[in-house]
C-alpha cells in the first residue's frame, strides 16, 4: 500500500507539526528547529533546500500520520501491563508519578551496559524552555528528572545516539518515539544503537505561551527572572515551583491549577488531532496510575509493554530490584486513564471536522477511532467535536508559521503530495518521569 507524504514545509504551514525534531535529524544540513512562543518547536527550512531533502524529512514525520502494520486495538500493541514504582525512594520522589522512566534509565546505564539516555531537560540558561540532553550517569538523570510541560524536540538529537559508543535509551512523548522509530527504520546506524524506547503518556504539549501565563500566575512577570522551574515531581503529582535568580521563589501552583486551569488551554493544534496518547510505537510506555492516587501517597506508575525487547528489559529490571512492579490487566490500564477512550473518539470528530473545513488532517491506519466516536460520545459531544474542529483548523492554518526564512524560494508546490512509495512501520519531548 502506498502512502502519500506531505513535504515538511507544508506540514508546518498546515498546522500539523508536533515539533518532535525528526525532520531536523534526517536533514540537519537543511532543517533546524526553533522556538516559537505561540506554536512550539518548529522546523525552519534553509534557503535552497532541495526537494528530495524535504521529502526525506517528511518520511519520518509523525505529524502527517501514523500507522501500525497490522490492526491494533484502542490501546495499541499490548503484551503486558504492570503497575508500581522505582525501588529507589529518591528516584520515586523526585520523578513524576512513580519515577519509573528514570529508574529504567538507571537500570540500562548500570546493568545493561548502555551508554546514555537521550531525553529532555530544562535549558540551563532559560529554564522555562527545554533542551535535548544525553545523560550518562544516575546523578545526571536525577538532576534532570520530572515532567516538562513545554515544547521539546528530542528527535533532533538522535545523531548523538547513532554515533554513541554503545546502545542508548530514548525517552519522549508518543510522537517523538514514533519519529525516532521511523528514522531508525531508515538508518541502520541508528537502529544498531537504539537500545530501548520509552514513551510517556501524553495529553498534549502546551506552547511556551502557556508557561509564560503560568509564571505570571505565580507572580513572575518575566521568564528571565527564574533560575529553575519544575512542573512536577517531589511528590505526586507535585507542585509547580520556580526559583528566582535572586534566590526568591514565586508562588507555587498545584498540578491541578497549573495543568487543569492554564497549560491545557495552550495545547498546540496538532495535539488535539492526536490518536496516540499512550506511546503505541514505543518498547515501553509509562504513565500515571491515577486510579491509585490518594492524598499523601507516593507516586505510582502504569507500564505498558509493547515489544519483546521492552519485555526483556523490564523483566530484567524487575529481577535486579531497580523497580517494584506487579502484573495487572487491561482493566487497570483503562482505570488509570479513564477518559482516554472518549478523548480518542473526539479526535475522530475533529479530524472529520477539519477535513470538512478543507484543512489537512493527519491520517491514521490500524488505529481505531470511529467506533469510539459513535459509542462513547453523547450527541452533543459529537457535534462539538466536529463543529469546533472546523473553526480551530482554519485558525491553526492561519497562525502556522512559514517554515522557510524570509526570501527563501518555495521549491515545492504546496498543494501537491509526493509519493513515498512503500513505507514500513510508522509514517511517522522526552521527559524523565
Amino acid at each position: 500500500m502506498k502512502l502519500d507524504v506531505m513535504p515538511i514545509d507544508r506540514v508546518v504551514r498546515a498546522g500539523l507539526c508536533s515539533g518532535c525534531g525528526a525532520c531536523a535529524a534526517v536533514a540537519p544540513e537543511h532543517v533546524r528547529m526553533v522556538d516559537r512562543t505561540e506554536q512550539g518547536r518548529r522546523p525552519v527550512v534553509g534557503e535552497g533546500a532541495p526537494q528530495d531533502a524535504l521529502i526525506r524529512a517528511a518520511h519520518v514525520c509523525p505529524g502527517s500520520g501514523l500507522r501500525h502494520n497490522r490492526p491494533s486495538g484502542v490501546w495499541g500493541p499490548v503484551l503486558e501491563v504492570w503497575q508500581g514504582y522505582a525501588a529507589d525512594a529518591e528516584v520515586r520522589h523526585t520523578g513524576s508519578s512513580g519515577g519509573l522512566a528514570t529508574a529504567l534509565g538507571v537500570y540500562c546505564l548500570e546493568h545493561a551496559q548502555m551508554y546514555g539516555v537521550l531525553h529532555t531537560a530544562a535549558r540551563t540558561e532559560s529554564p522555562h524552555l527545554n533542551e535535548t540532553v544525553m545523560s550518562t550517569t544516575r546523578q545526571q538523570l536525577l538532576a534532570r528528572s520530572g515532567s516538562r510541560y513545554a515544547p521539546a524536540s528530542p528527535c533532533e538529537g538522535l545523531g548523538q545516539i547513532e554515533h554513541a559508543p554503545a546502545s542508548c535509551v530514548f525517552v519522549g512523548k508518543p510522537c517523538d518515539v514514533a519519529g525516532a522509530r521511523s528514522l531508525a527504520l531508515r538508518s541502520p546506524g541508528l537502529a544498531r544503537r537504539l537500545g530501548l524506547t520509552i514513551s510517556i503518556f501524553c495529553a498534549g504539549t502546551p506552547t511556551t505561551r502557556g508557561t509564560l501565563e503560568m509564571l505570571s500566575a505565580m507572580g513572575i512577570g518575566q521568564a528571565g527572572e527564574i533560575r529553575s522551574l519544575r512542573y512536577r515531581g517531589n511528590g505526586w503529582p507535585g507542585d509547580v515551583r520556580a526559583t528566582r535568580g535572586d534566590g526568591g521563589a514565586g508562588r507555587a501552583l498545584s498540578y491541578e491549577q497549573a495543568w487543569g486551569e492554564i497549560l491545557t488551554n495552550h495545547k498546540q493544534w496538532r495535539c488535539k488531532l492526536c490518536a496516540d496518547h499512550t506511546g503505541e510505537f514505543a518498547d515501553l510506555a509509562v504513565g500515571d496510575a491515577w486510579h491509585l492516587r490518594r492524598d499523601g501517597d507516593e507516586g505510582r506508575s502504569i507500564v505498558v509493554v509493547r515489544t519483546e525487547r521492552g519485555r526483556r528489559i523490564l523483566h530484567a529490571a524487575i529481577a535486579s530490584g531497580d523497580v517494584m512492579l506487579e502484573r495487572v490487566g487491561m482493566a487497570e490500564l483503562r482505570a488509570s486513564q479513564s477518559n482516554l477512550e472518549t478523548t480518542r473518539g473526539a479526535v475522530w470528530g475533529r479530524i472529520f471536522g477539519a477535513r470538512l473545513a478543507g484543512c489537512p488532517a493527519p491520517r491514521y491506519r490500524n488505529m481505531p477511532m470511529l467506533w469510539l466516536w459513535l459509542g462513547r460520545l453523547s450527541l452533543r459531544e459529537k457535534a462539538r467535536s466536529i463543529a469546533g474542529a472546523c473553526r480551530r483548523a482554519r485558525a491553526a492554518r492561519e497562525d502556522a508559521p512559514n517554515s522557510r526564512p524570509p526570501g527563501a524560494s518555495q521549491q515545492i508546490e504546496p498543494k501537491k503530495y509526493q509519493s513515498a512509495g512503500r513505507v514500513r512501520g510508522t509514517a511517522a519531548q522526552g521527559v524523565m518521569r
